[in-house]
């Protein structure tokens, strides 16, 4: 990764536990950012995924639930927000790979979505599944319509590089659906949401804060119009 985009994401820190302010009564916070290692030869050593709380209205979505061993990374992240495992609804799973569905057990209160054939279903105002295929099959993604267009991508967009790069993940099955899908998301979407990076605008190409992206939100109102 280059150096300066590297520094970004480092200096996003706590800042990021700010919501976006994505609508009227729609908001997002990344609870815990996702994560990549990868060795000399751009090997996948060490996967550990985006956690993403949505709130619409009085409903609270969880996207993912990270690898088994961060329950108090995810604990933690939740009680800064002021929310206990109790108060999610909704748990989404982007898909079914371990490090997206470690923690699943602290939420034992939520109705549990995860597959493909949800695609197109409203889970709460604002708030739809997307089938986002090619990482595997089933995969899924978040998409939360309001003032600005935000994708919760999982691994059908894991990184900002992939966007700007336009490759698809590392791991997938089905590299043309990957790439649709990838294409997809970048064409309906503002903000990105990866599977395993810090969040990411679109039109700017660059990574954001939420924090800042709510102020932008206020100040502007919707951006762009895309579907």
């Amino acid at each position: 990764m280059p150096r300066d985009r590297a520094n970004a994401r480092r200096a996003l820190g706590d800042r990021e536990m700010m919501p976006a302010t994505v609508g009227r009564d729609l908001c997002l916070w990344v609870v815990k950012p996702g994560s990549l290692q990868r060795d000399d030869s751009g090997e996948i050593l060490e996967a550990r995924s985006t956690v993403t709380l949505i709130e619409s209205g009085p409903t609270h979505i969880l996207v993912d639930s990270g690898l088994a061993g961060e329950e108090k990374a995810i604990l933690s992240g939740l009680d800064k927000i002021g929310i206990v495992p109790e108060d999610i609804q909704i748990l989404v799973n982007t898909h079914q790979h371990s490090d997206h569905t470690g923690n699943n057990h602290l939420f034992t209160s939520a109705r549990w979505l995860h597959g493909a054939d949800l695609d197109g279903l409203g889970i709460a105002p604002g708030v739809r599944i997307a089938a986002t295929p090619g990482h595997t099959m089933d995969s899924i993604s978040v998409v939360c319509h309001s003032s600005i267009r935000s994708v919760i991508a999982g691994d059908a967009l894991p990184t900002m590089d992939n966007f700007l790069k336009d490759l698809p993940p590392r791991i997938h099955v089905d590299r043309r659906l990957a790439m649709e899908s990838l294409h997809r998301i970048a064409n309906m979407a503002d903000l990105v949401v990866p599977g395993h990076d810090h969040p990411f605008s679109i039109p700017e190409r660059n990574y954001v804060t939420l924090e800042g992206l709510g102020r932008a939100v206020h100040a502007e109102g919707s951006r762009r119009g895309r579907m």
